[in-house]
């Protein structure tokens, strides 16, 4: 009997196939043959819940099917299904920048031409086909009762500086990510030895004060949170602002020198199944209420030069201004799939976080 049922599996599921966290939202109208809308998703499903509340009331015939997975996963379902003749989701969000544009690029994004298409930032649109939806910066992050003498670090050369004159009071409770497993630390490395000629010698600092390195934002805020450490580098604001607004511990440094911001992209696959409805929902994310959603109920920063007040990036511009260094929607992002740069980068940052 279990032969037979790890034999169905396999078929169902062979593999190397993931399989998603999926949850069917039904029609708020009660429809029972309501048309559905499928997304693909790295957007933890409790935090995409306003939005798809928010698309349901203005759309209350529609179902949607929302399938919460990895962004490498998302990339690799949408070709694998293409190519294989078949239907695949009608809207893409994803955190993995460069593979959402390359999915453009390649022919497995349609075009979306929109309300909003004309307004919305040029460095955030690529073609009407792939959009970036949020606006999200890369800080330090910080526990506040081991600064309640001195301010934290504020630039890279402070951070430096810092972890120098503080040795082996500091070693080992340092964290950042790991760019061989996160995609958004890979994404951030890359852009740091393109904004700072210097950026070795923050890694050699680093590795020298014993950084830890994980693939998740939780692993490292929970341990800033708690004391285990002292400060966590490129980090992405939106998570660190989640984690500040509960643990009163936890400080938020948008470096001065210099503040990468990334985005999420969204994007109608060419084989969705109803691309009308996959523009709907992109149509329902860029518009004012959706971007207001966004900042106020996912505590994500909005785009939408519409949406001003607190956690968007018209604020953030305001306040921040030529610091800030948006990572842009370009054929740009595809540099580093190239597996020799992506190899030649990795290969430095392990040989640097070594040297001591």
């Amino acid at each position: 009997m279990k032969s037979a049922l790890f034999l169905s599996l396999c078929l169902l599921f062979p593999p190397g196939v993931a399989v998603a966290d999926t949850t069917l939202f039904p029609a708020i109208s009660g429809r029972a043959d309501a048309p559905l809308l499928t997304v693909y998703s790295s957007l933890d499903e409790p935090l995409a819940k306003p939005m798809i509340a928010g698309f349901q009331v203005a759309n209350p015939d529609v179902a949607v099917r929302y399938e919460d997975m990895l962004t490498g996963e998302i990339y690799d379902r949408i070709v694998r299904e293409t190519d294989a003749g078949k239907r695949t989701a009608d809207f893409a969000f994803s955190s993995a920048m460069d593979l959402q544009v390359k999915l453009a690029n390649d022919g497995y994004a349609q075009v979306s031409d929109l309300p909003m298409s004309g307004e919305w930032p040029g460095w955030a649109n690529w073609r009407n086909t792939a959009y970036a939806l949020t606006f999200e910066p890369a800080v330090f992050v910080y526990h506040k009762p081991s600064f309640k003498d001195h301010d934290p670090p504020s630039t890279r050369a402070e951070f430096v500086d810092f972890l120098q004159k503080q040795g082996d009071a500091v070693y080992g409770r340092i964290g950042t990510y790991d760019i061989e497993r996160s995609g958004v630390g890979f994404l951030f490395m890359s852009r740091d030895q393109e904004q700072f000629g210097d950026i070795w010698s923050v890694i050699k600092a680093m590795g020298a004060a014993g950084v830890k390195l994980y693939s998740t934002s939780q692993a490292i805020l929970e341990r800033v949170a708690d004391g285990r450490f002292v400060l966590g580098y490129n980090i992405l604001g939106s998570y660190a602002a989640d984690w500040a607004s509960r643990h009163p511990e936890v400080g938020i440094v948008l470096p001065k020198d210099y503040t990468v911001v990334m985005s999420r992209i969204g994007l109608v696959p060419q084989a969705a199944a109803s691309p009308d409805l996959g523009k709907r929902y992109l149509q329902f994310f860029m518009s004012k209420e959706g971007q207001t959603i966004m900042a106020r109920e996912l505590q994500i920063p909005a785009v939408s030069p519409e949406v001003a007040g607190n956690n968007t990036a018209t604020t953030l511009r305001e306040m921040l201004g030529g610091q800030l260094k948006p990572v842009p929607v370009s054929l740009g992002l595809m540099v580093y799939l190239d597996q020799v740069k992506r190899a030649r980068l990795i290969s430095r940052w392990n040989e640097v976080l070594r040297l001591q």
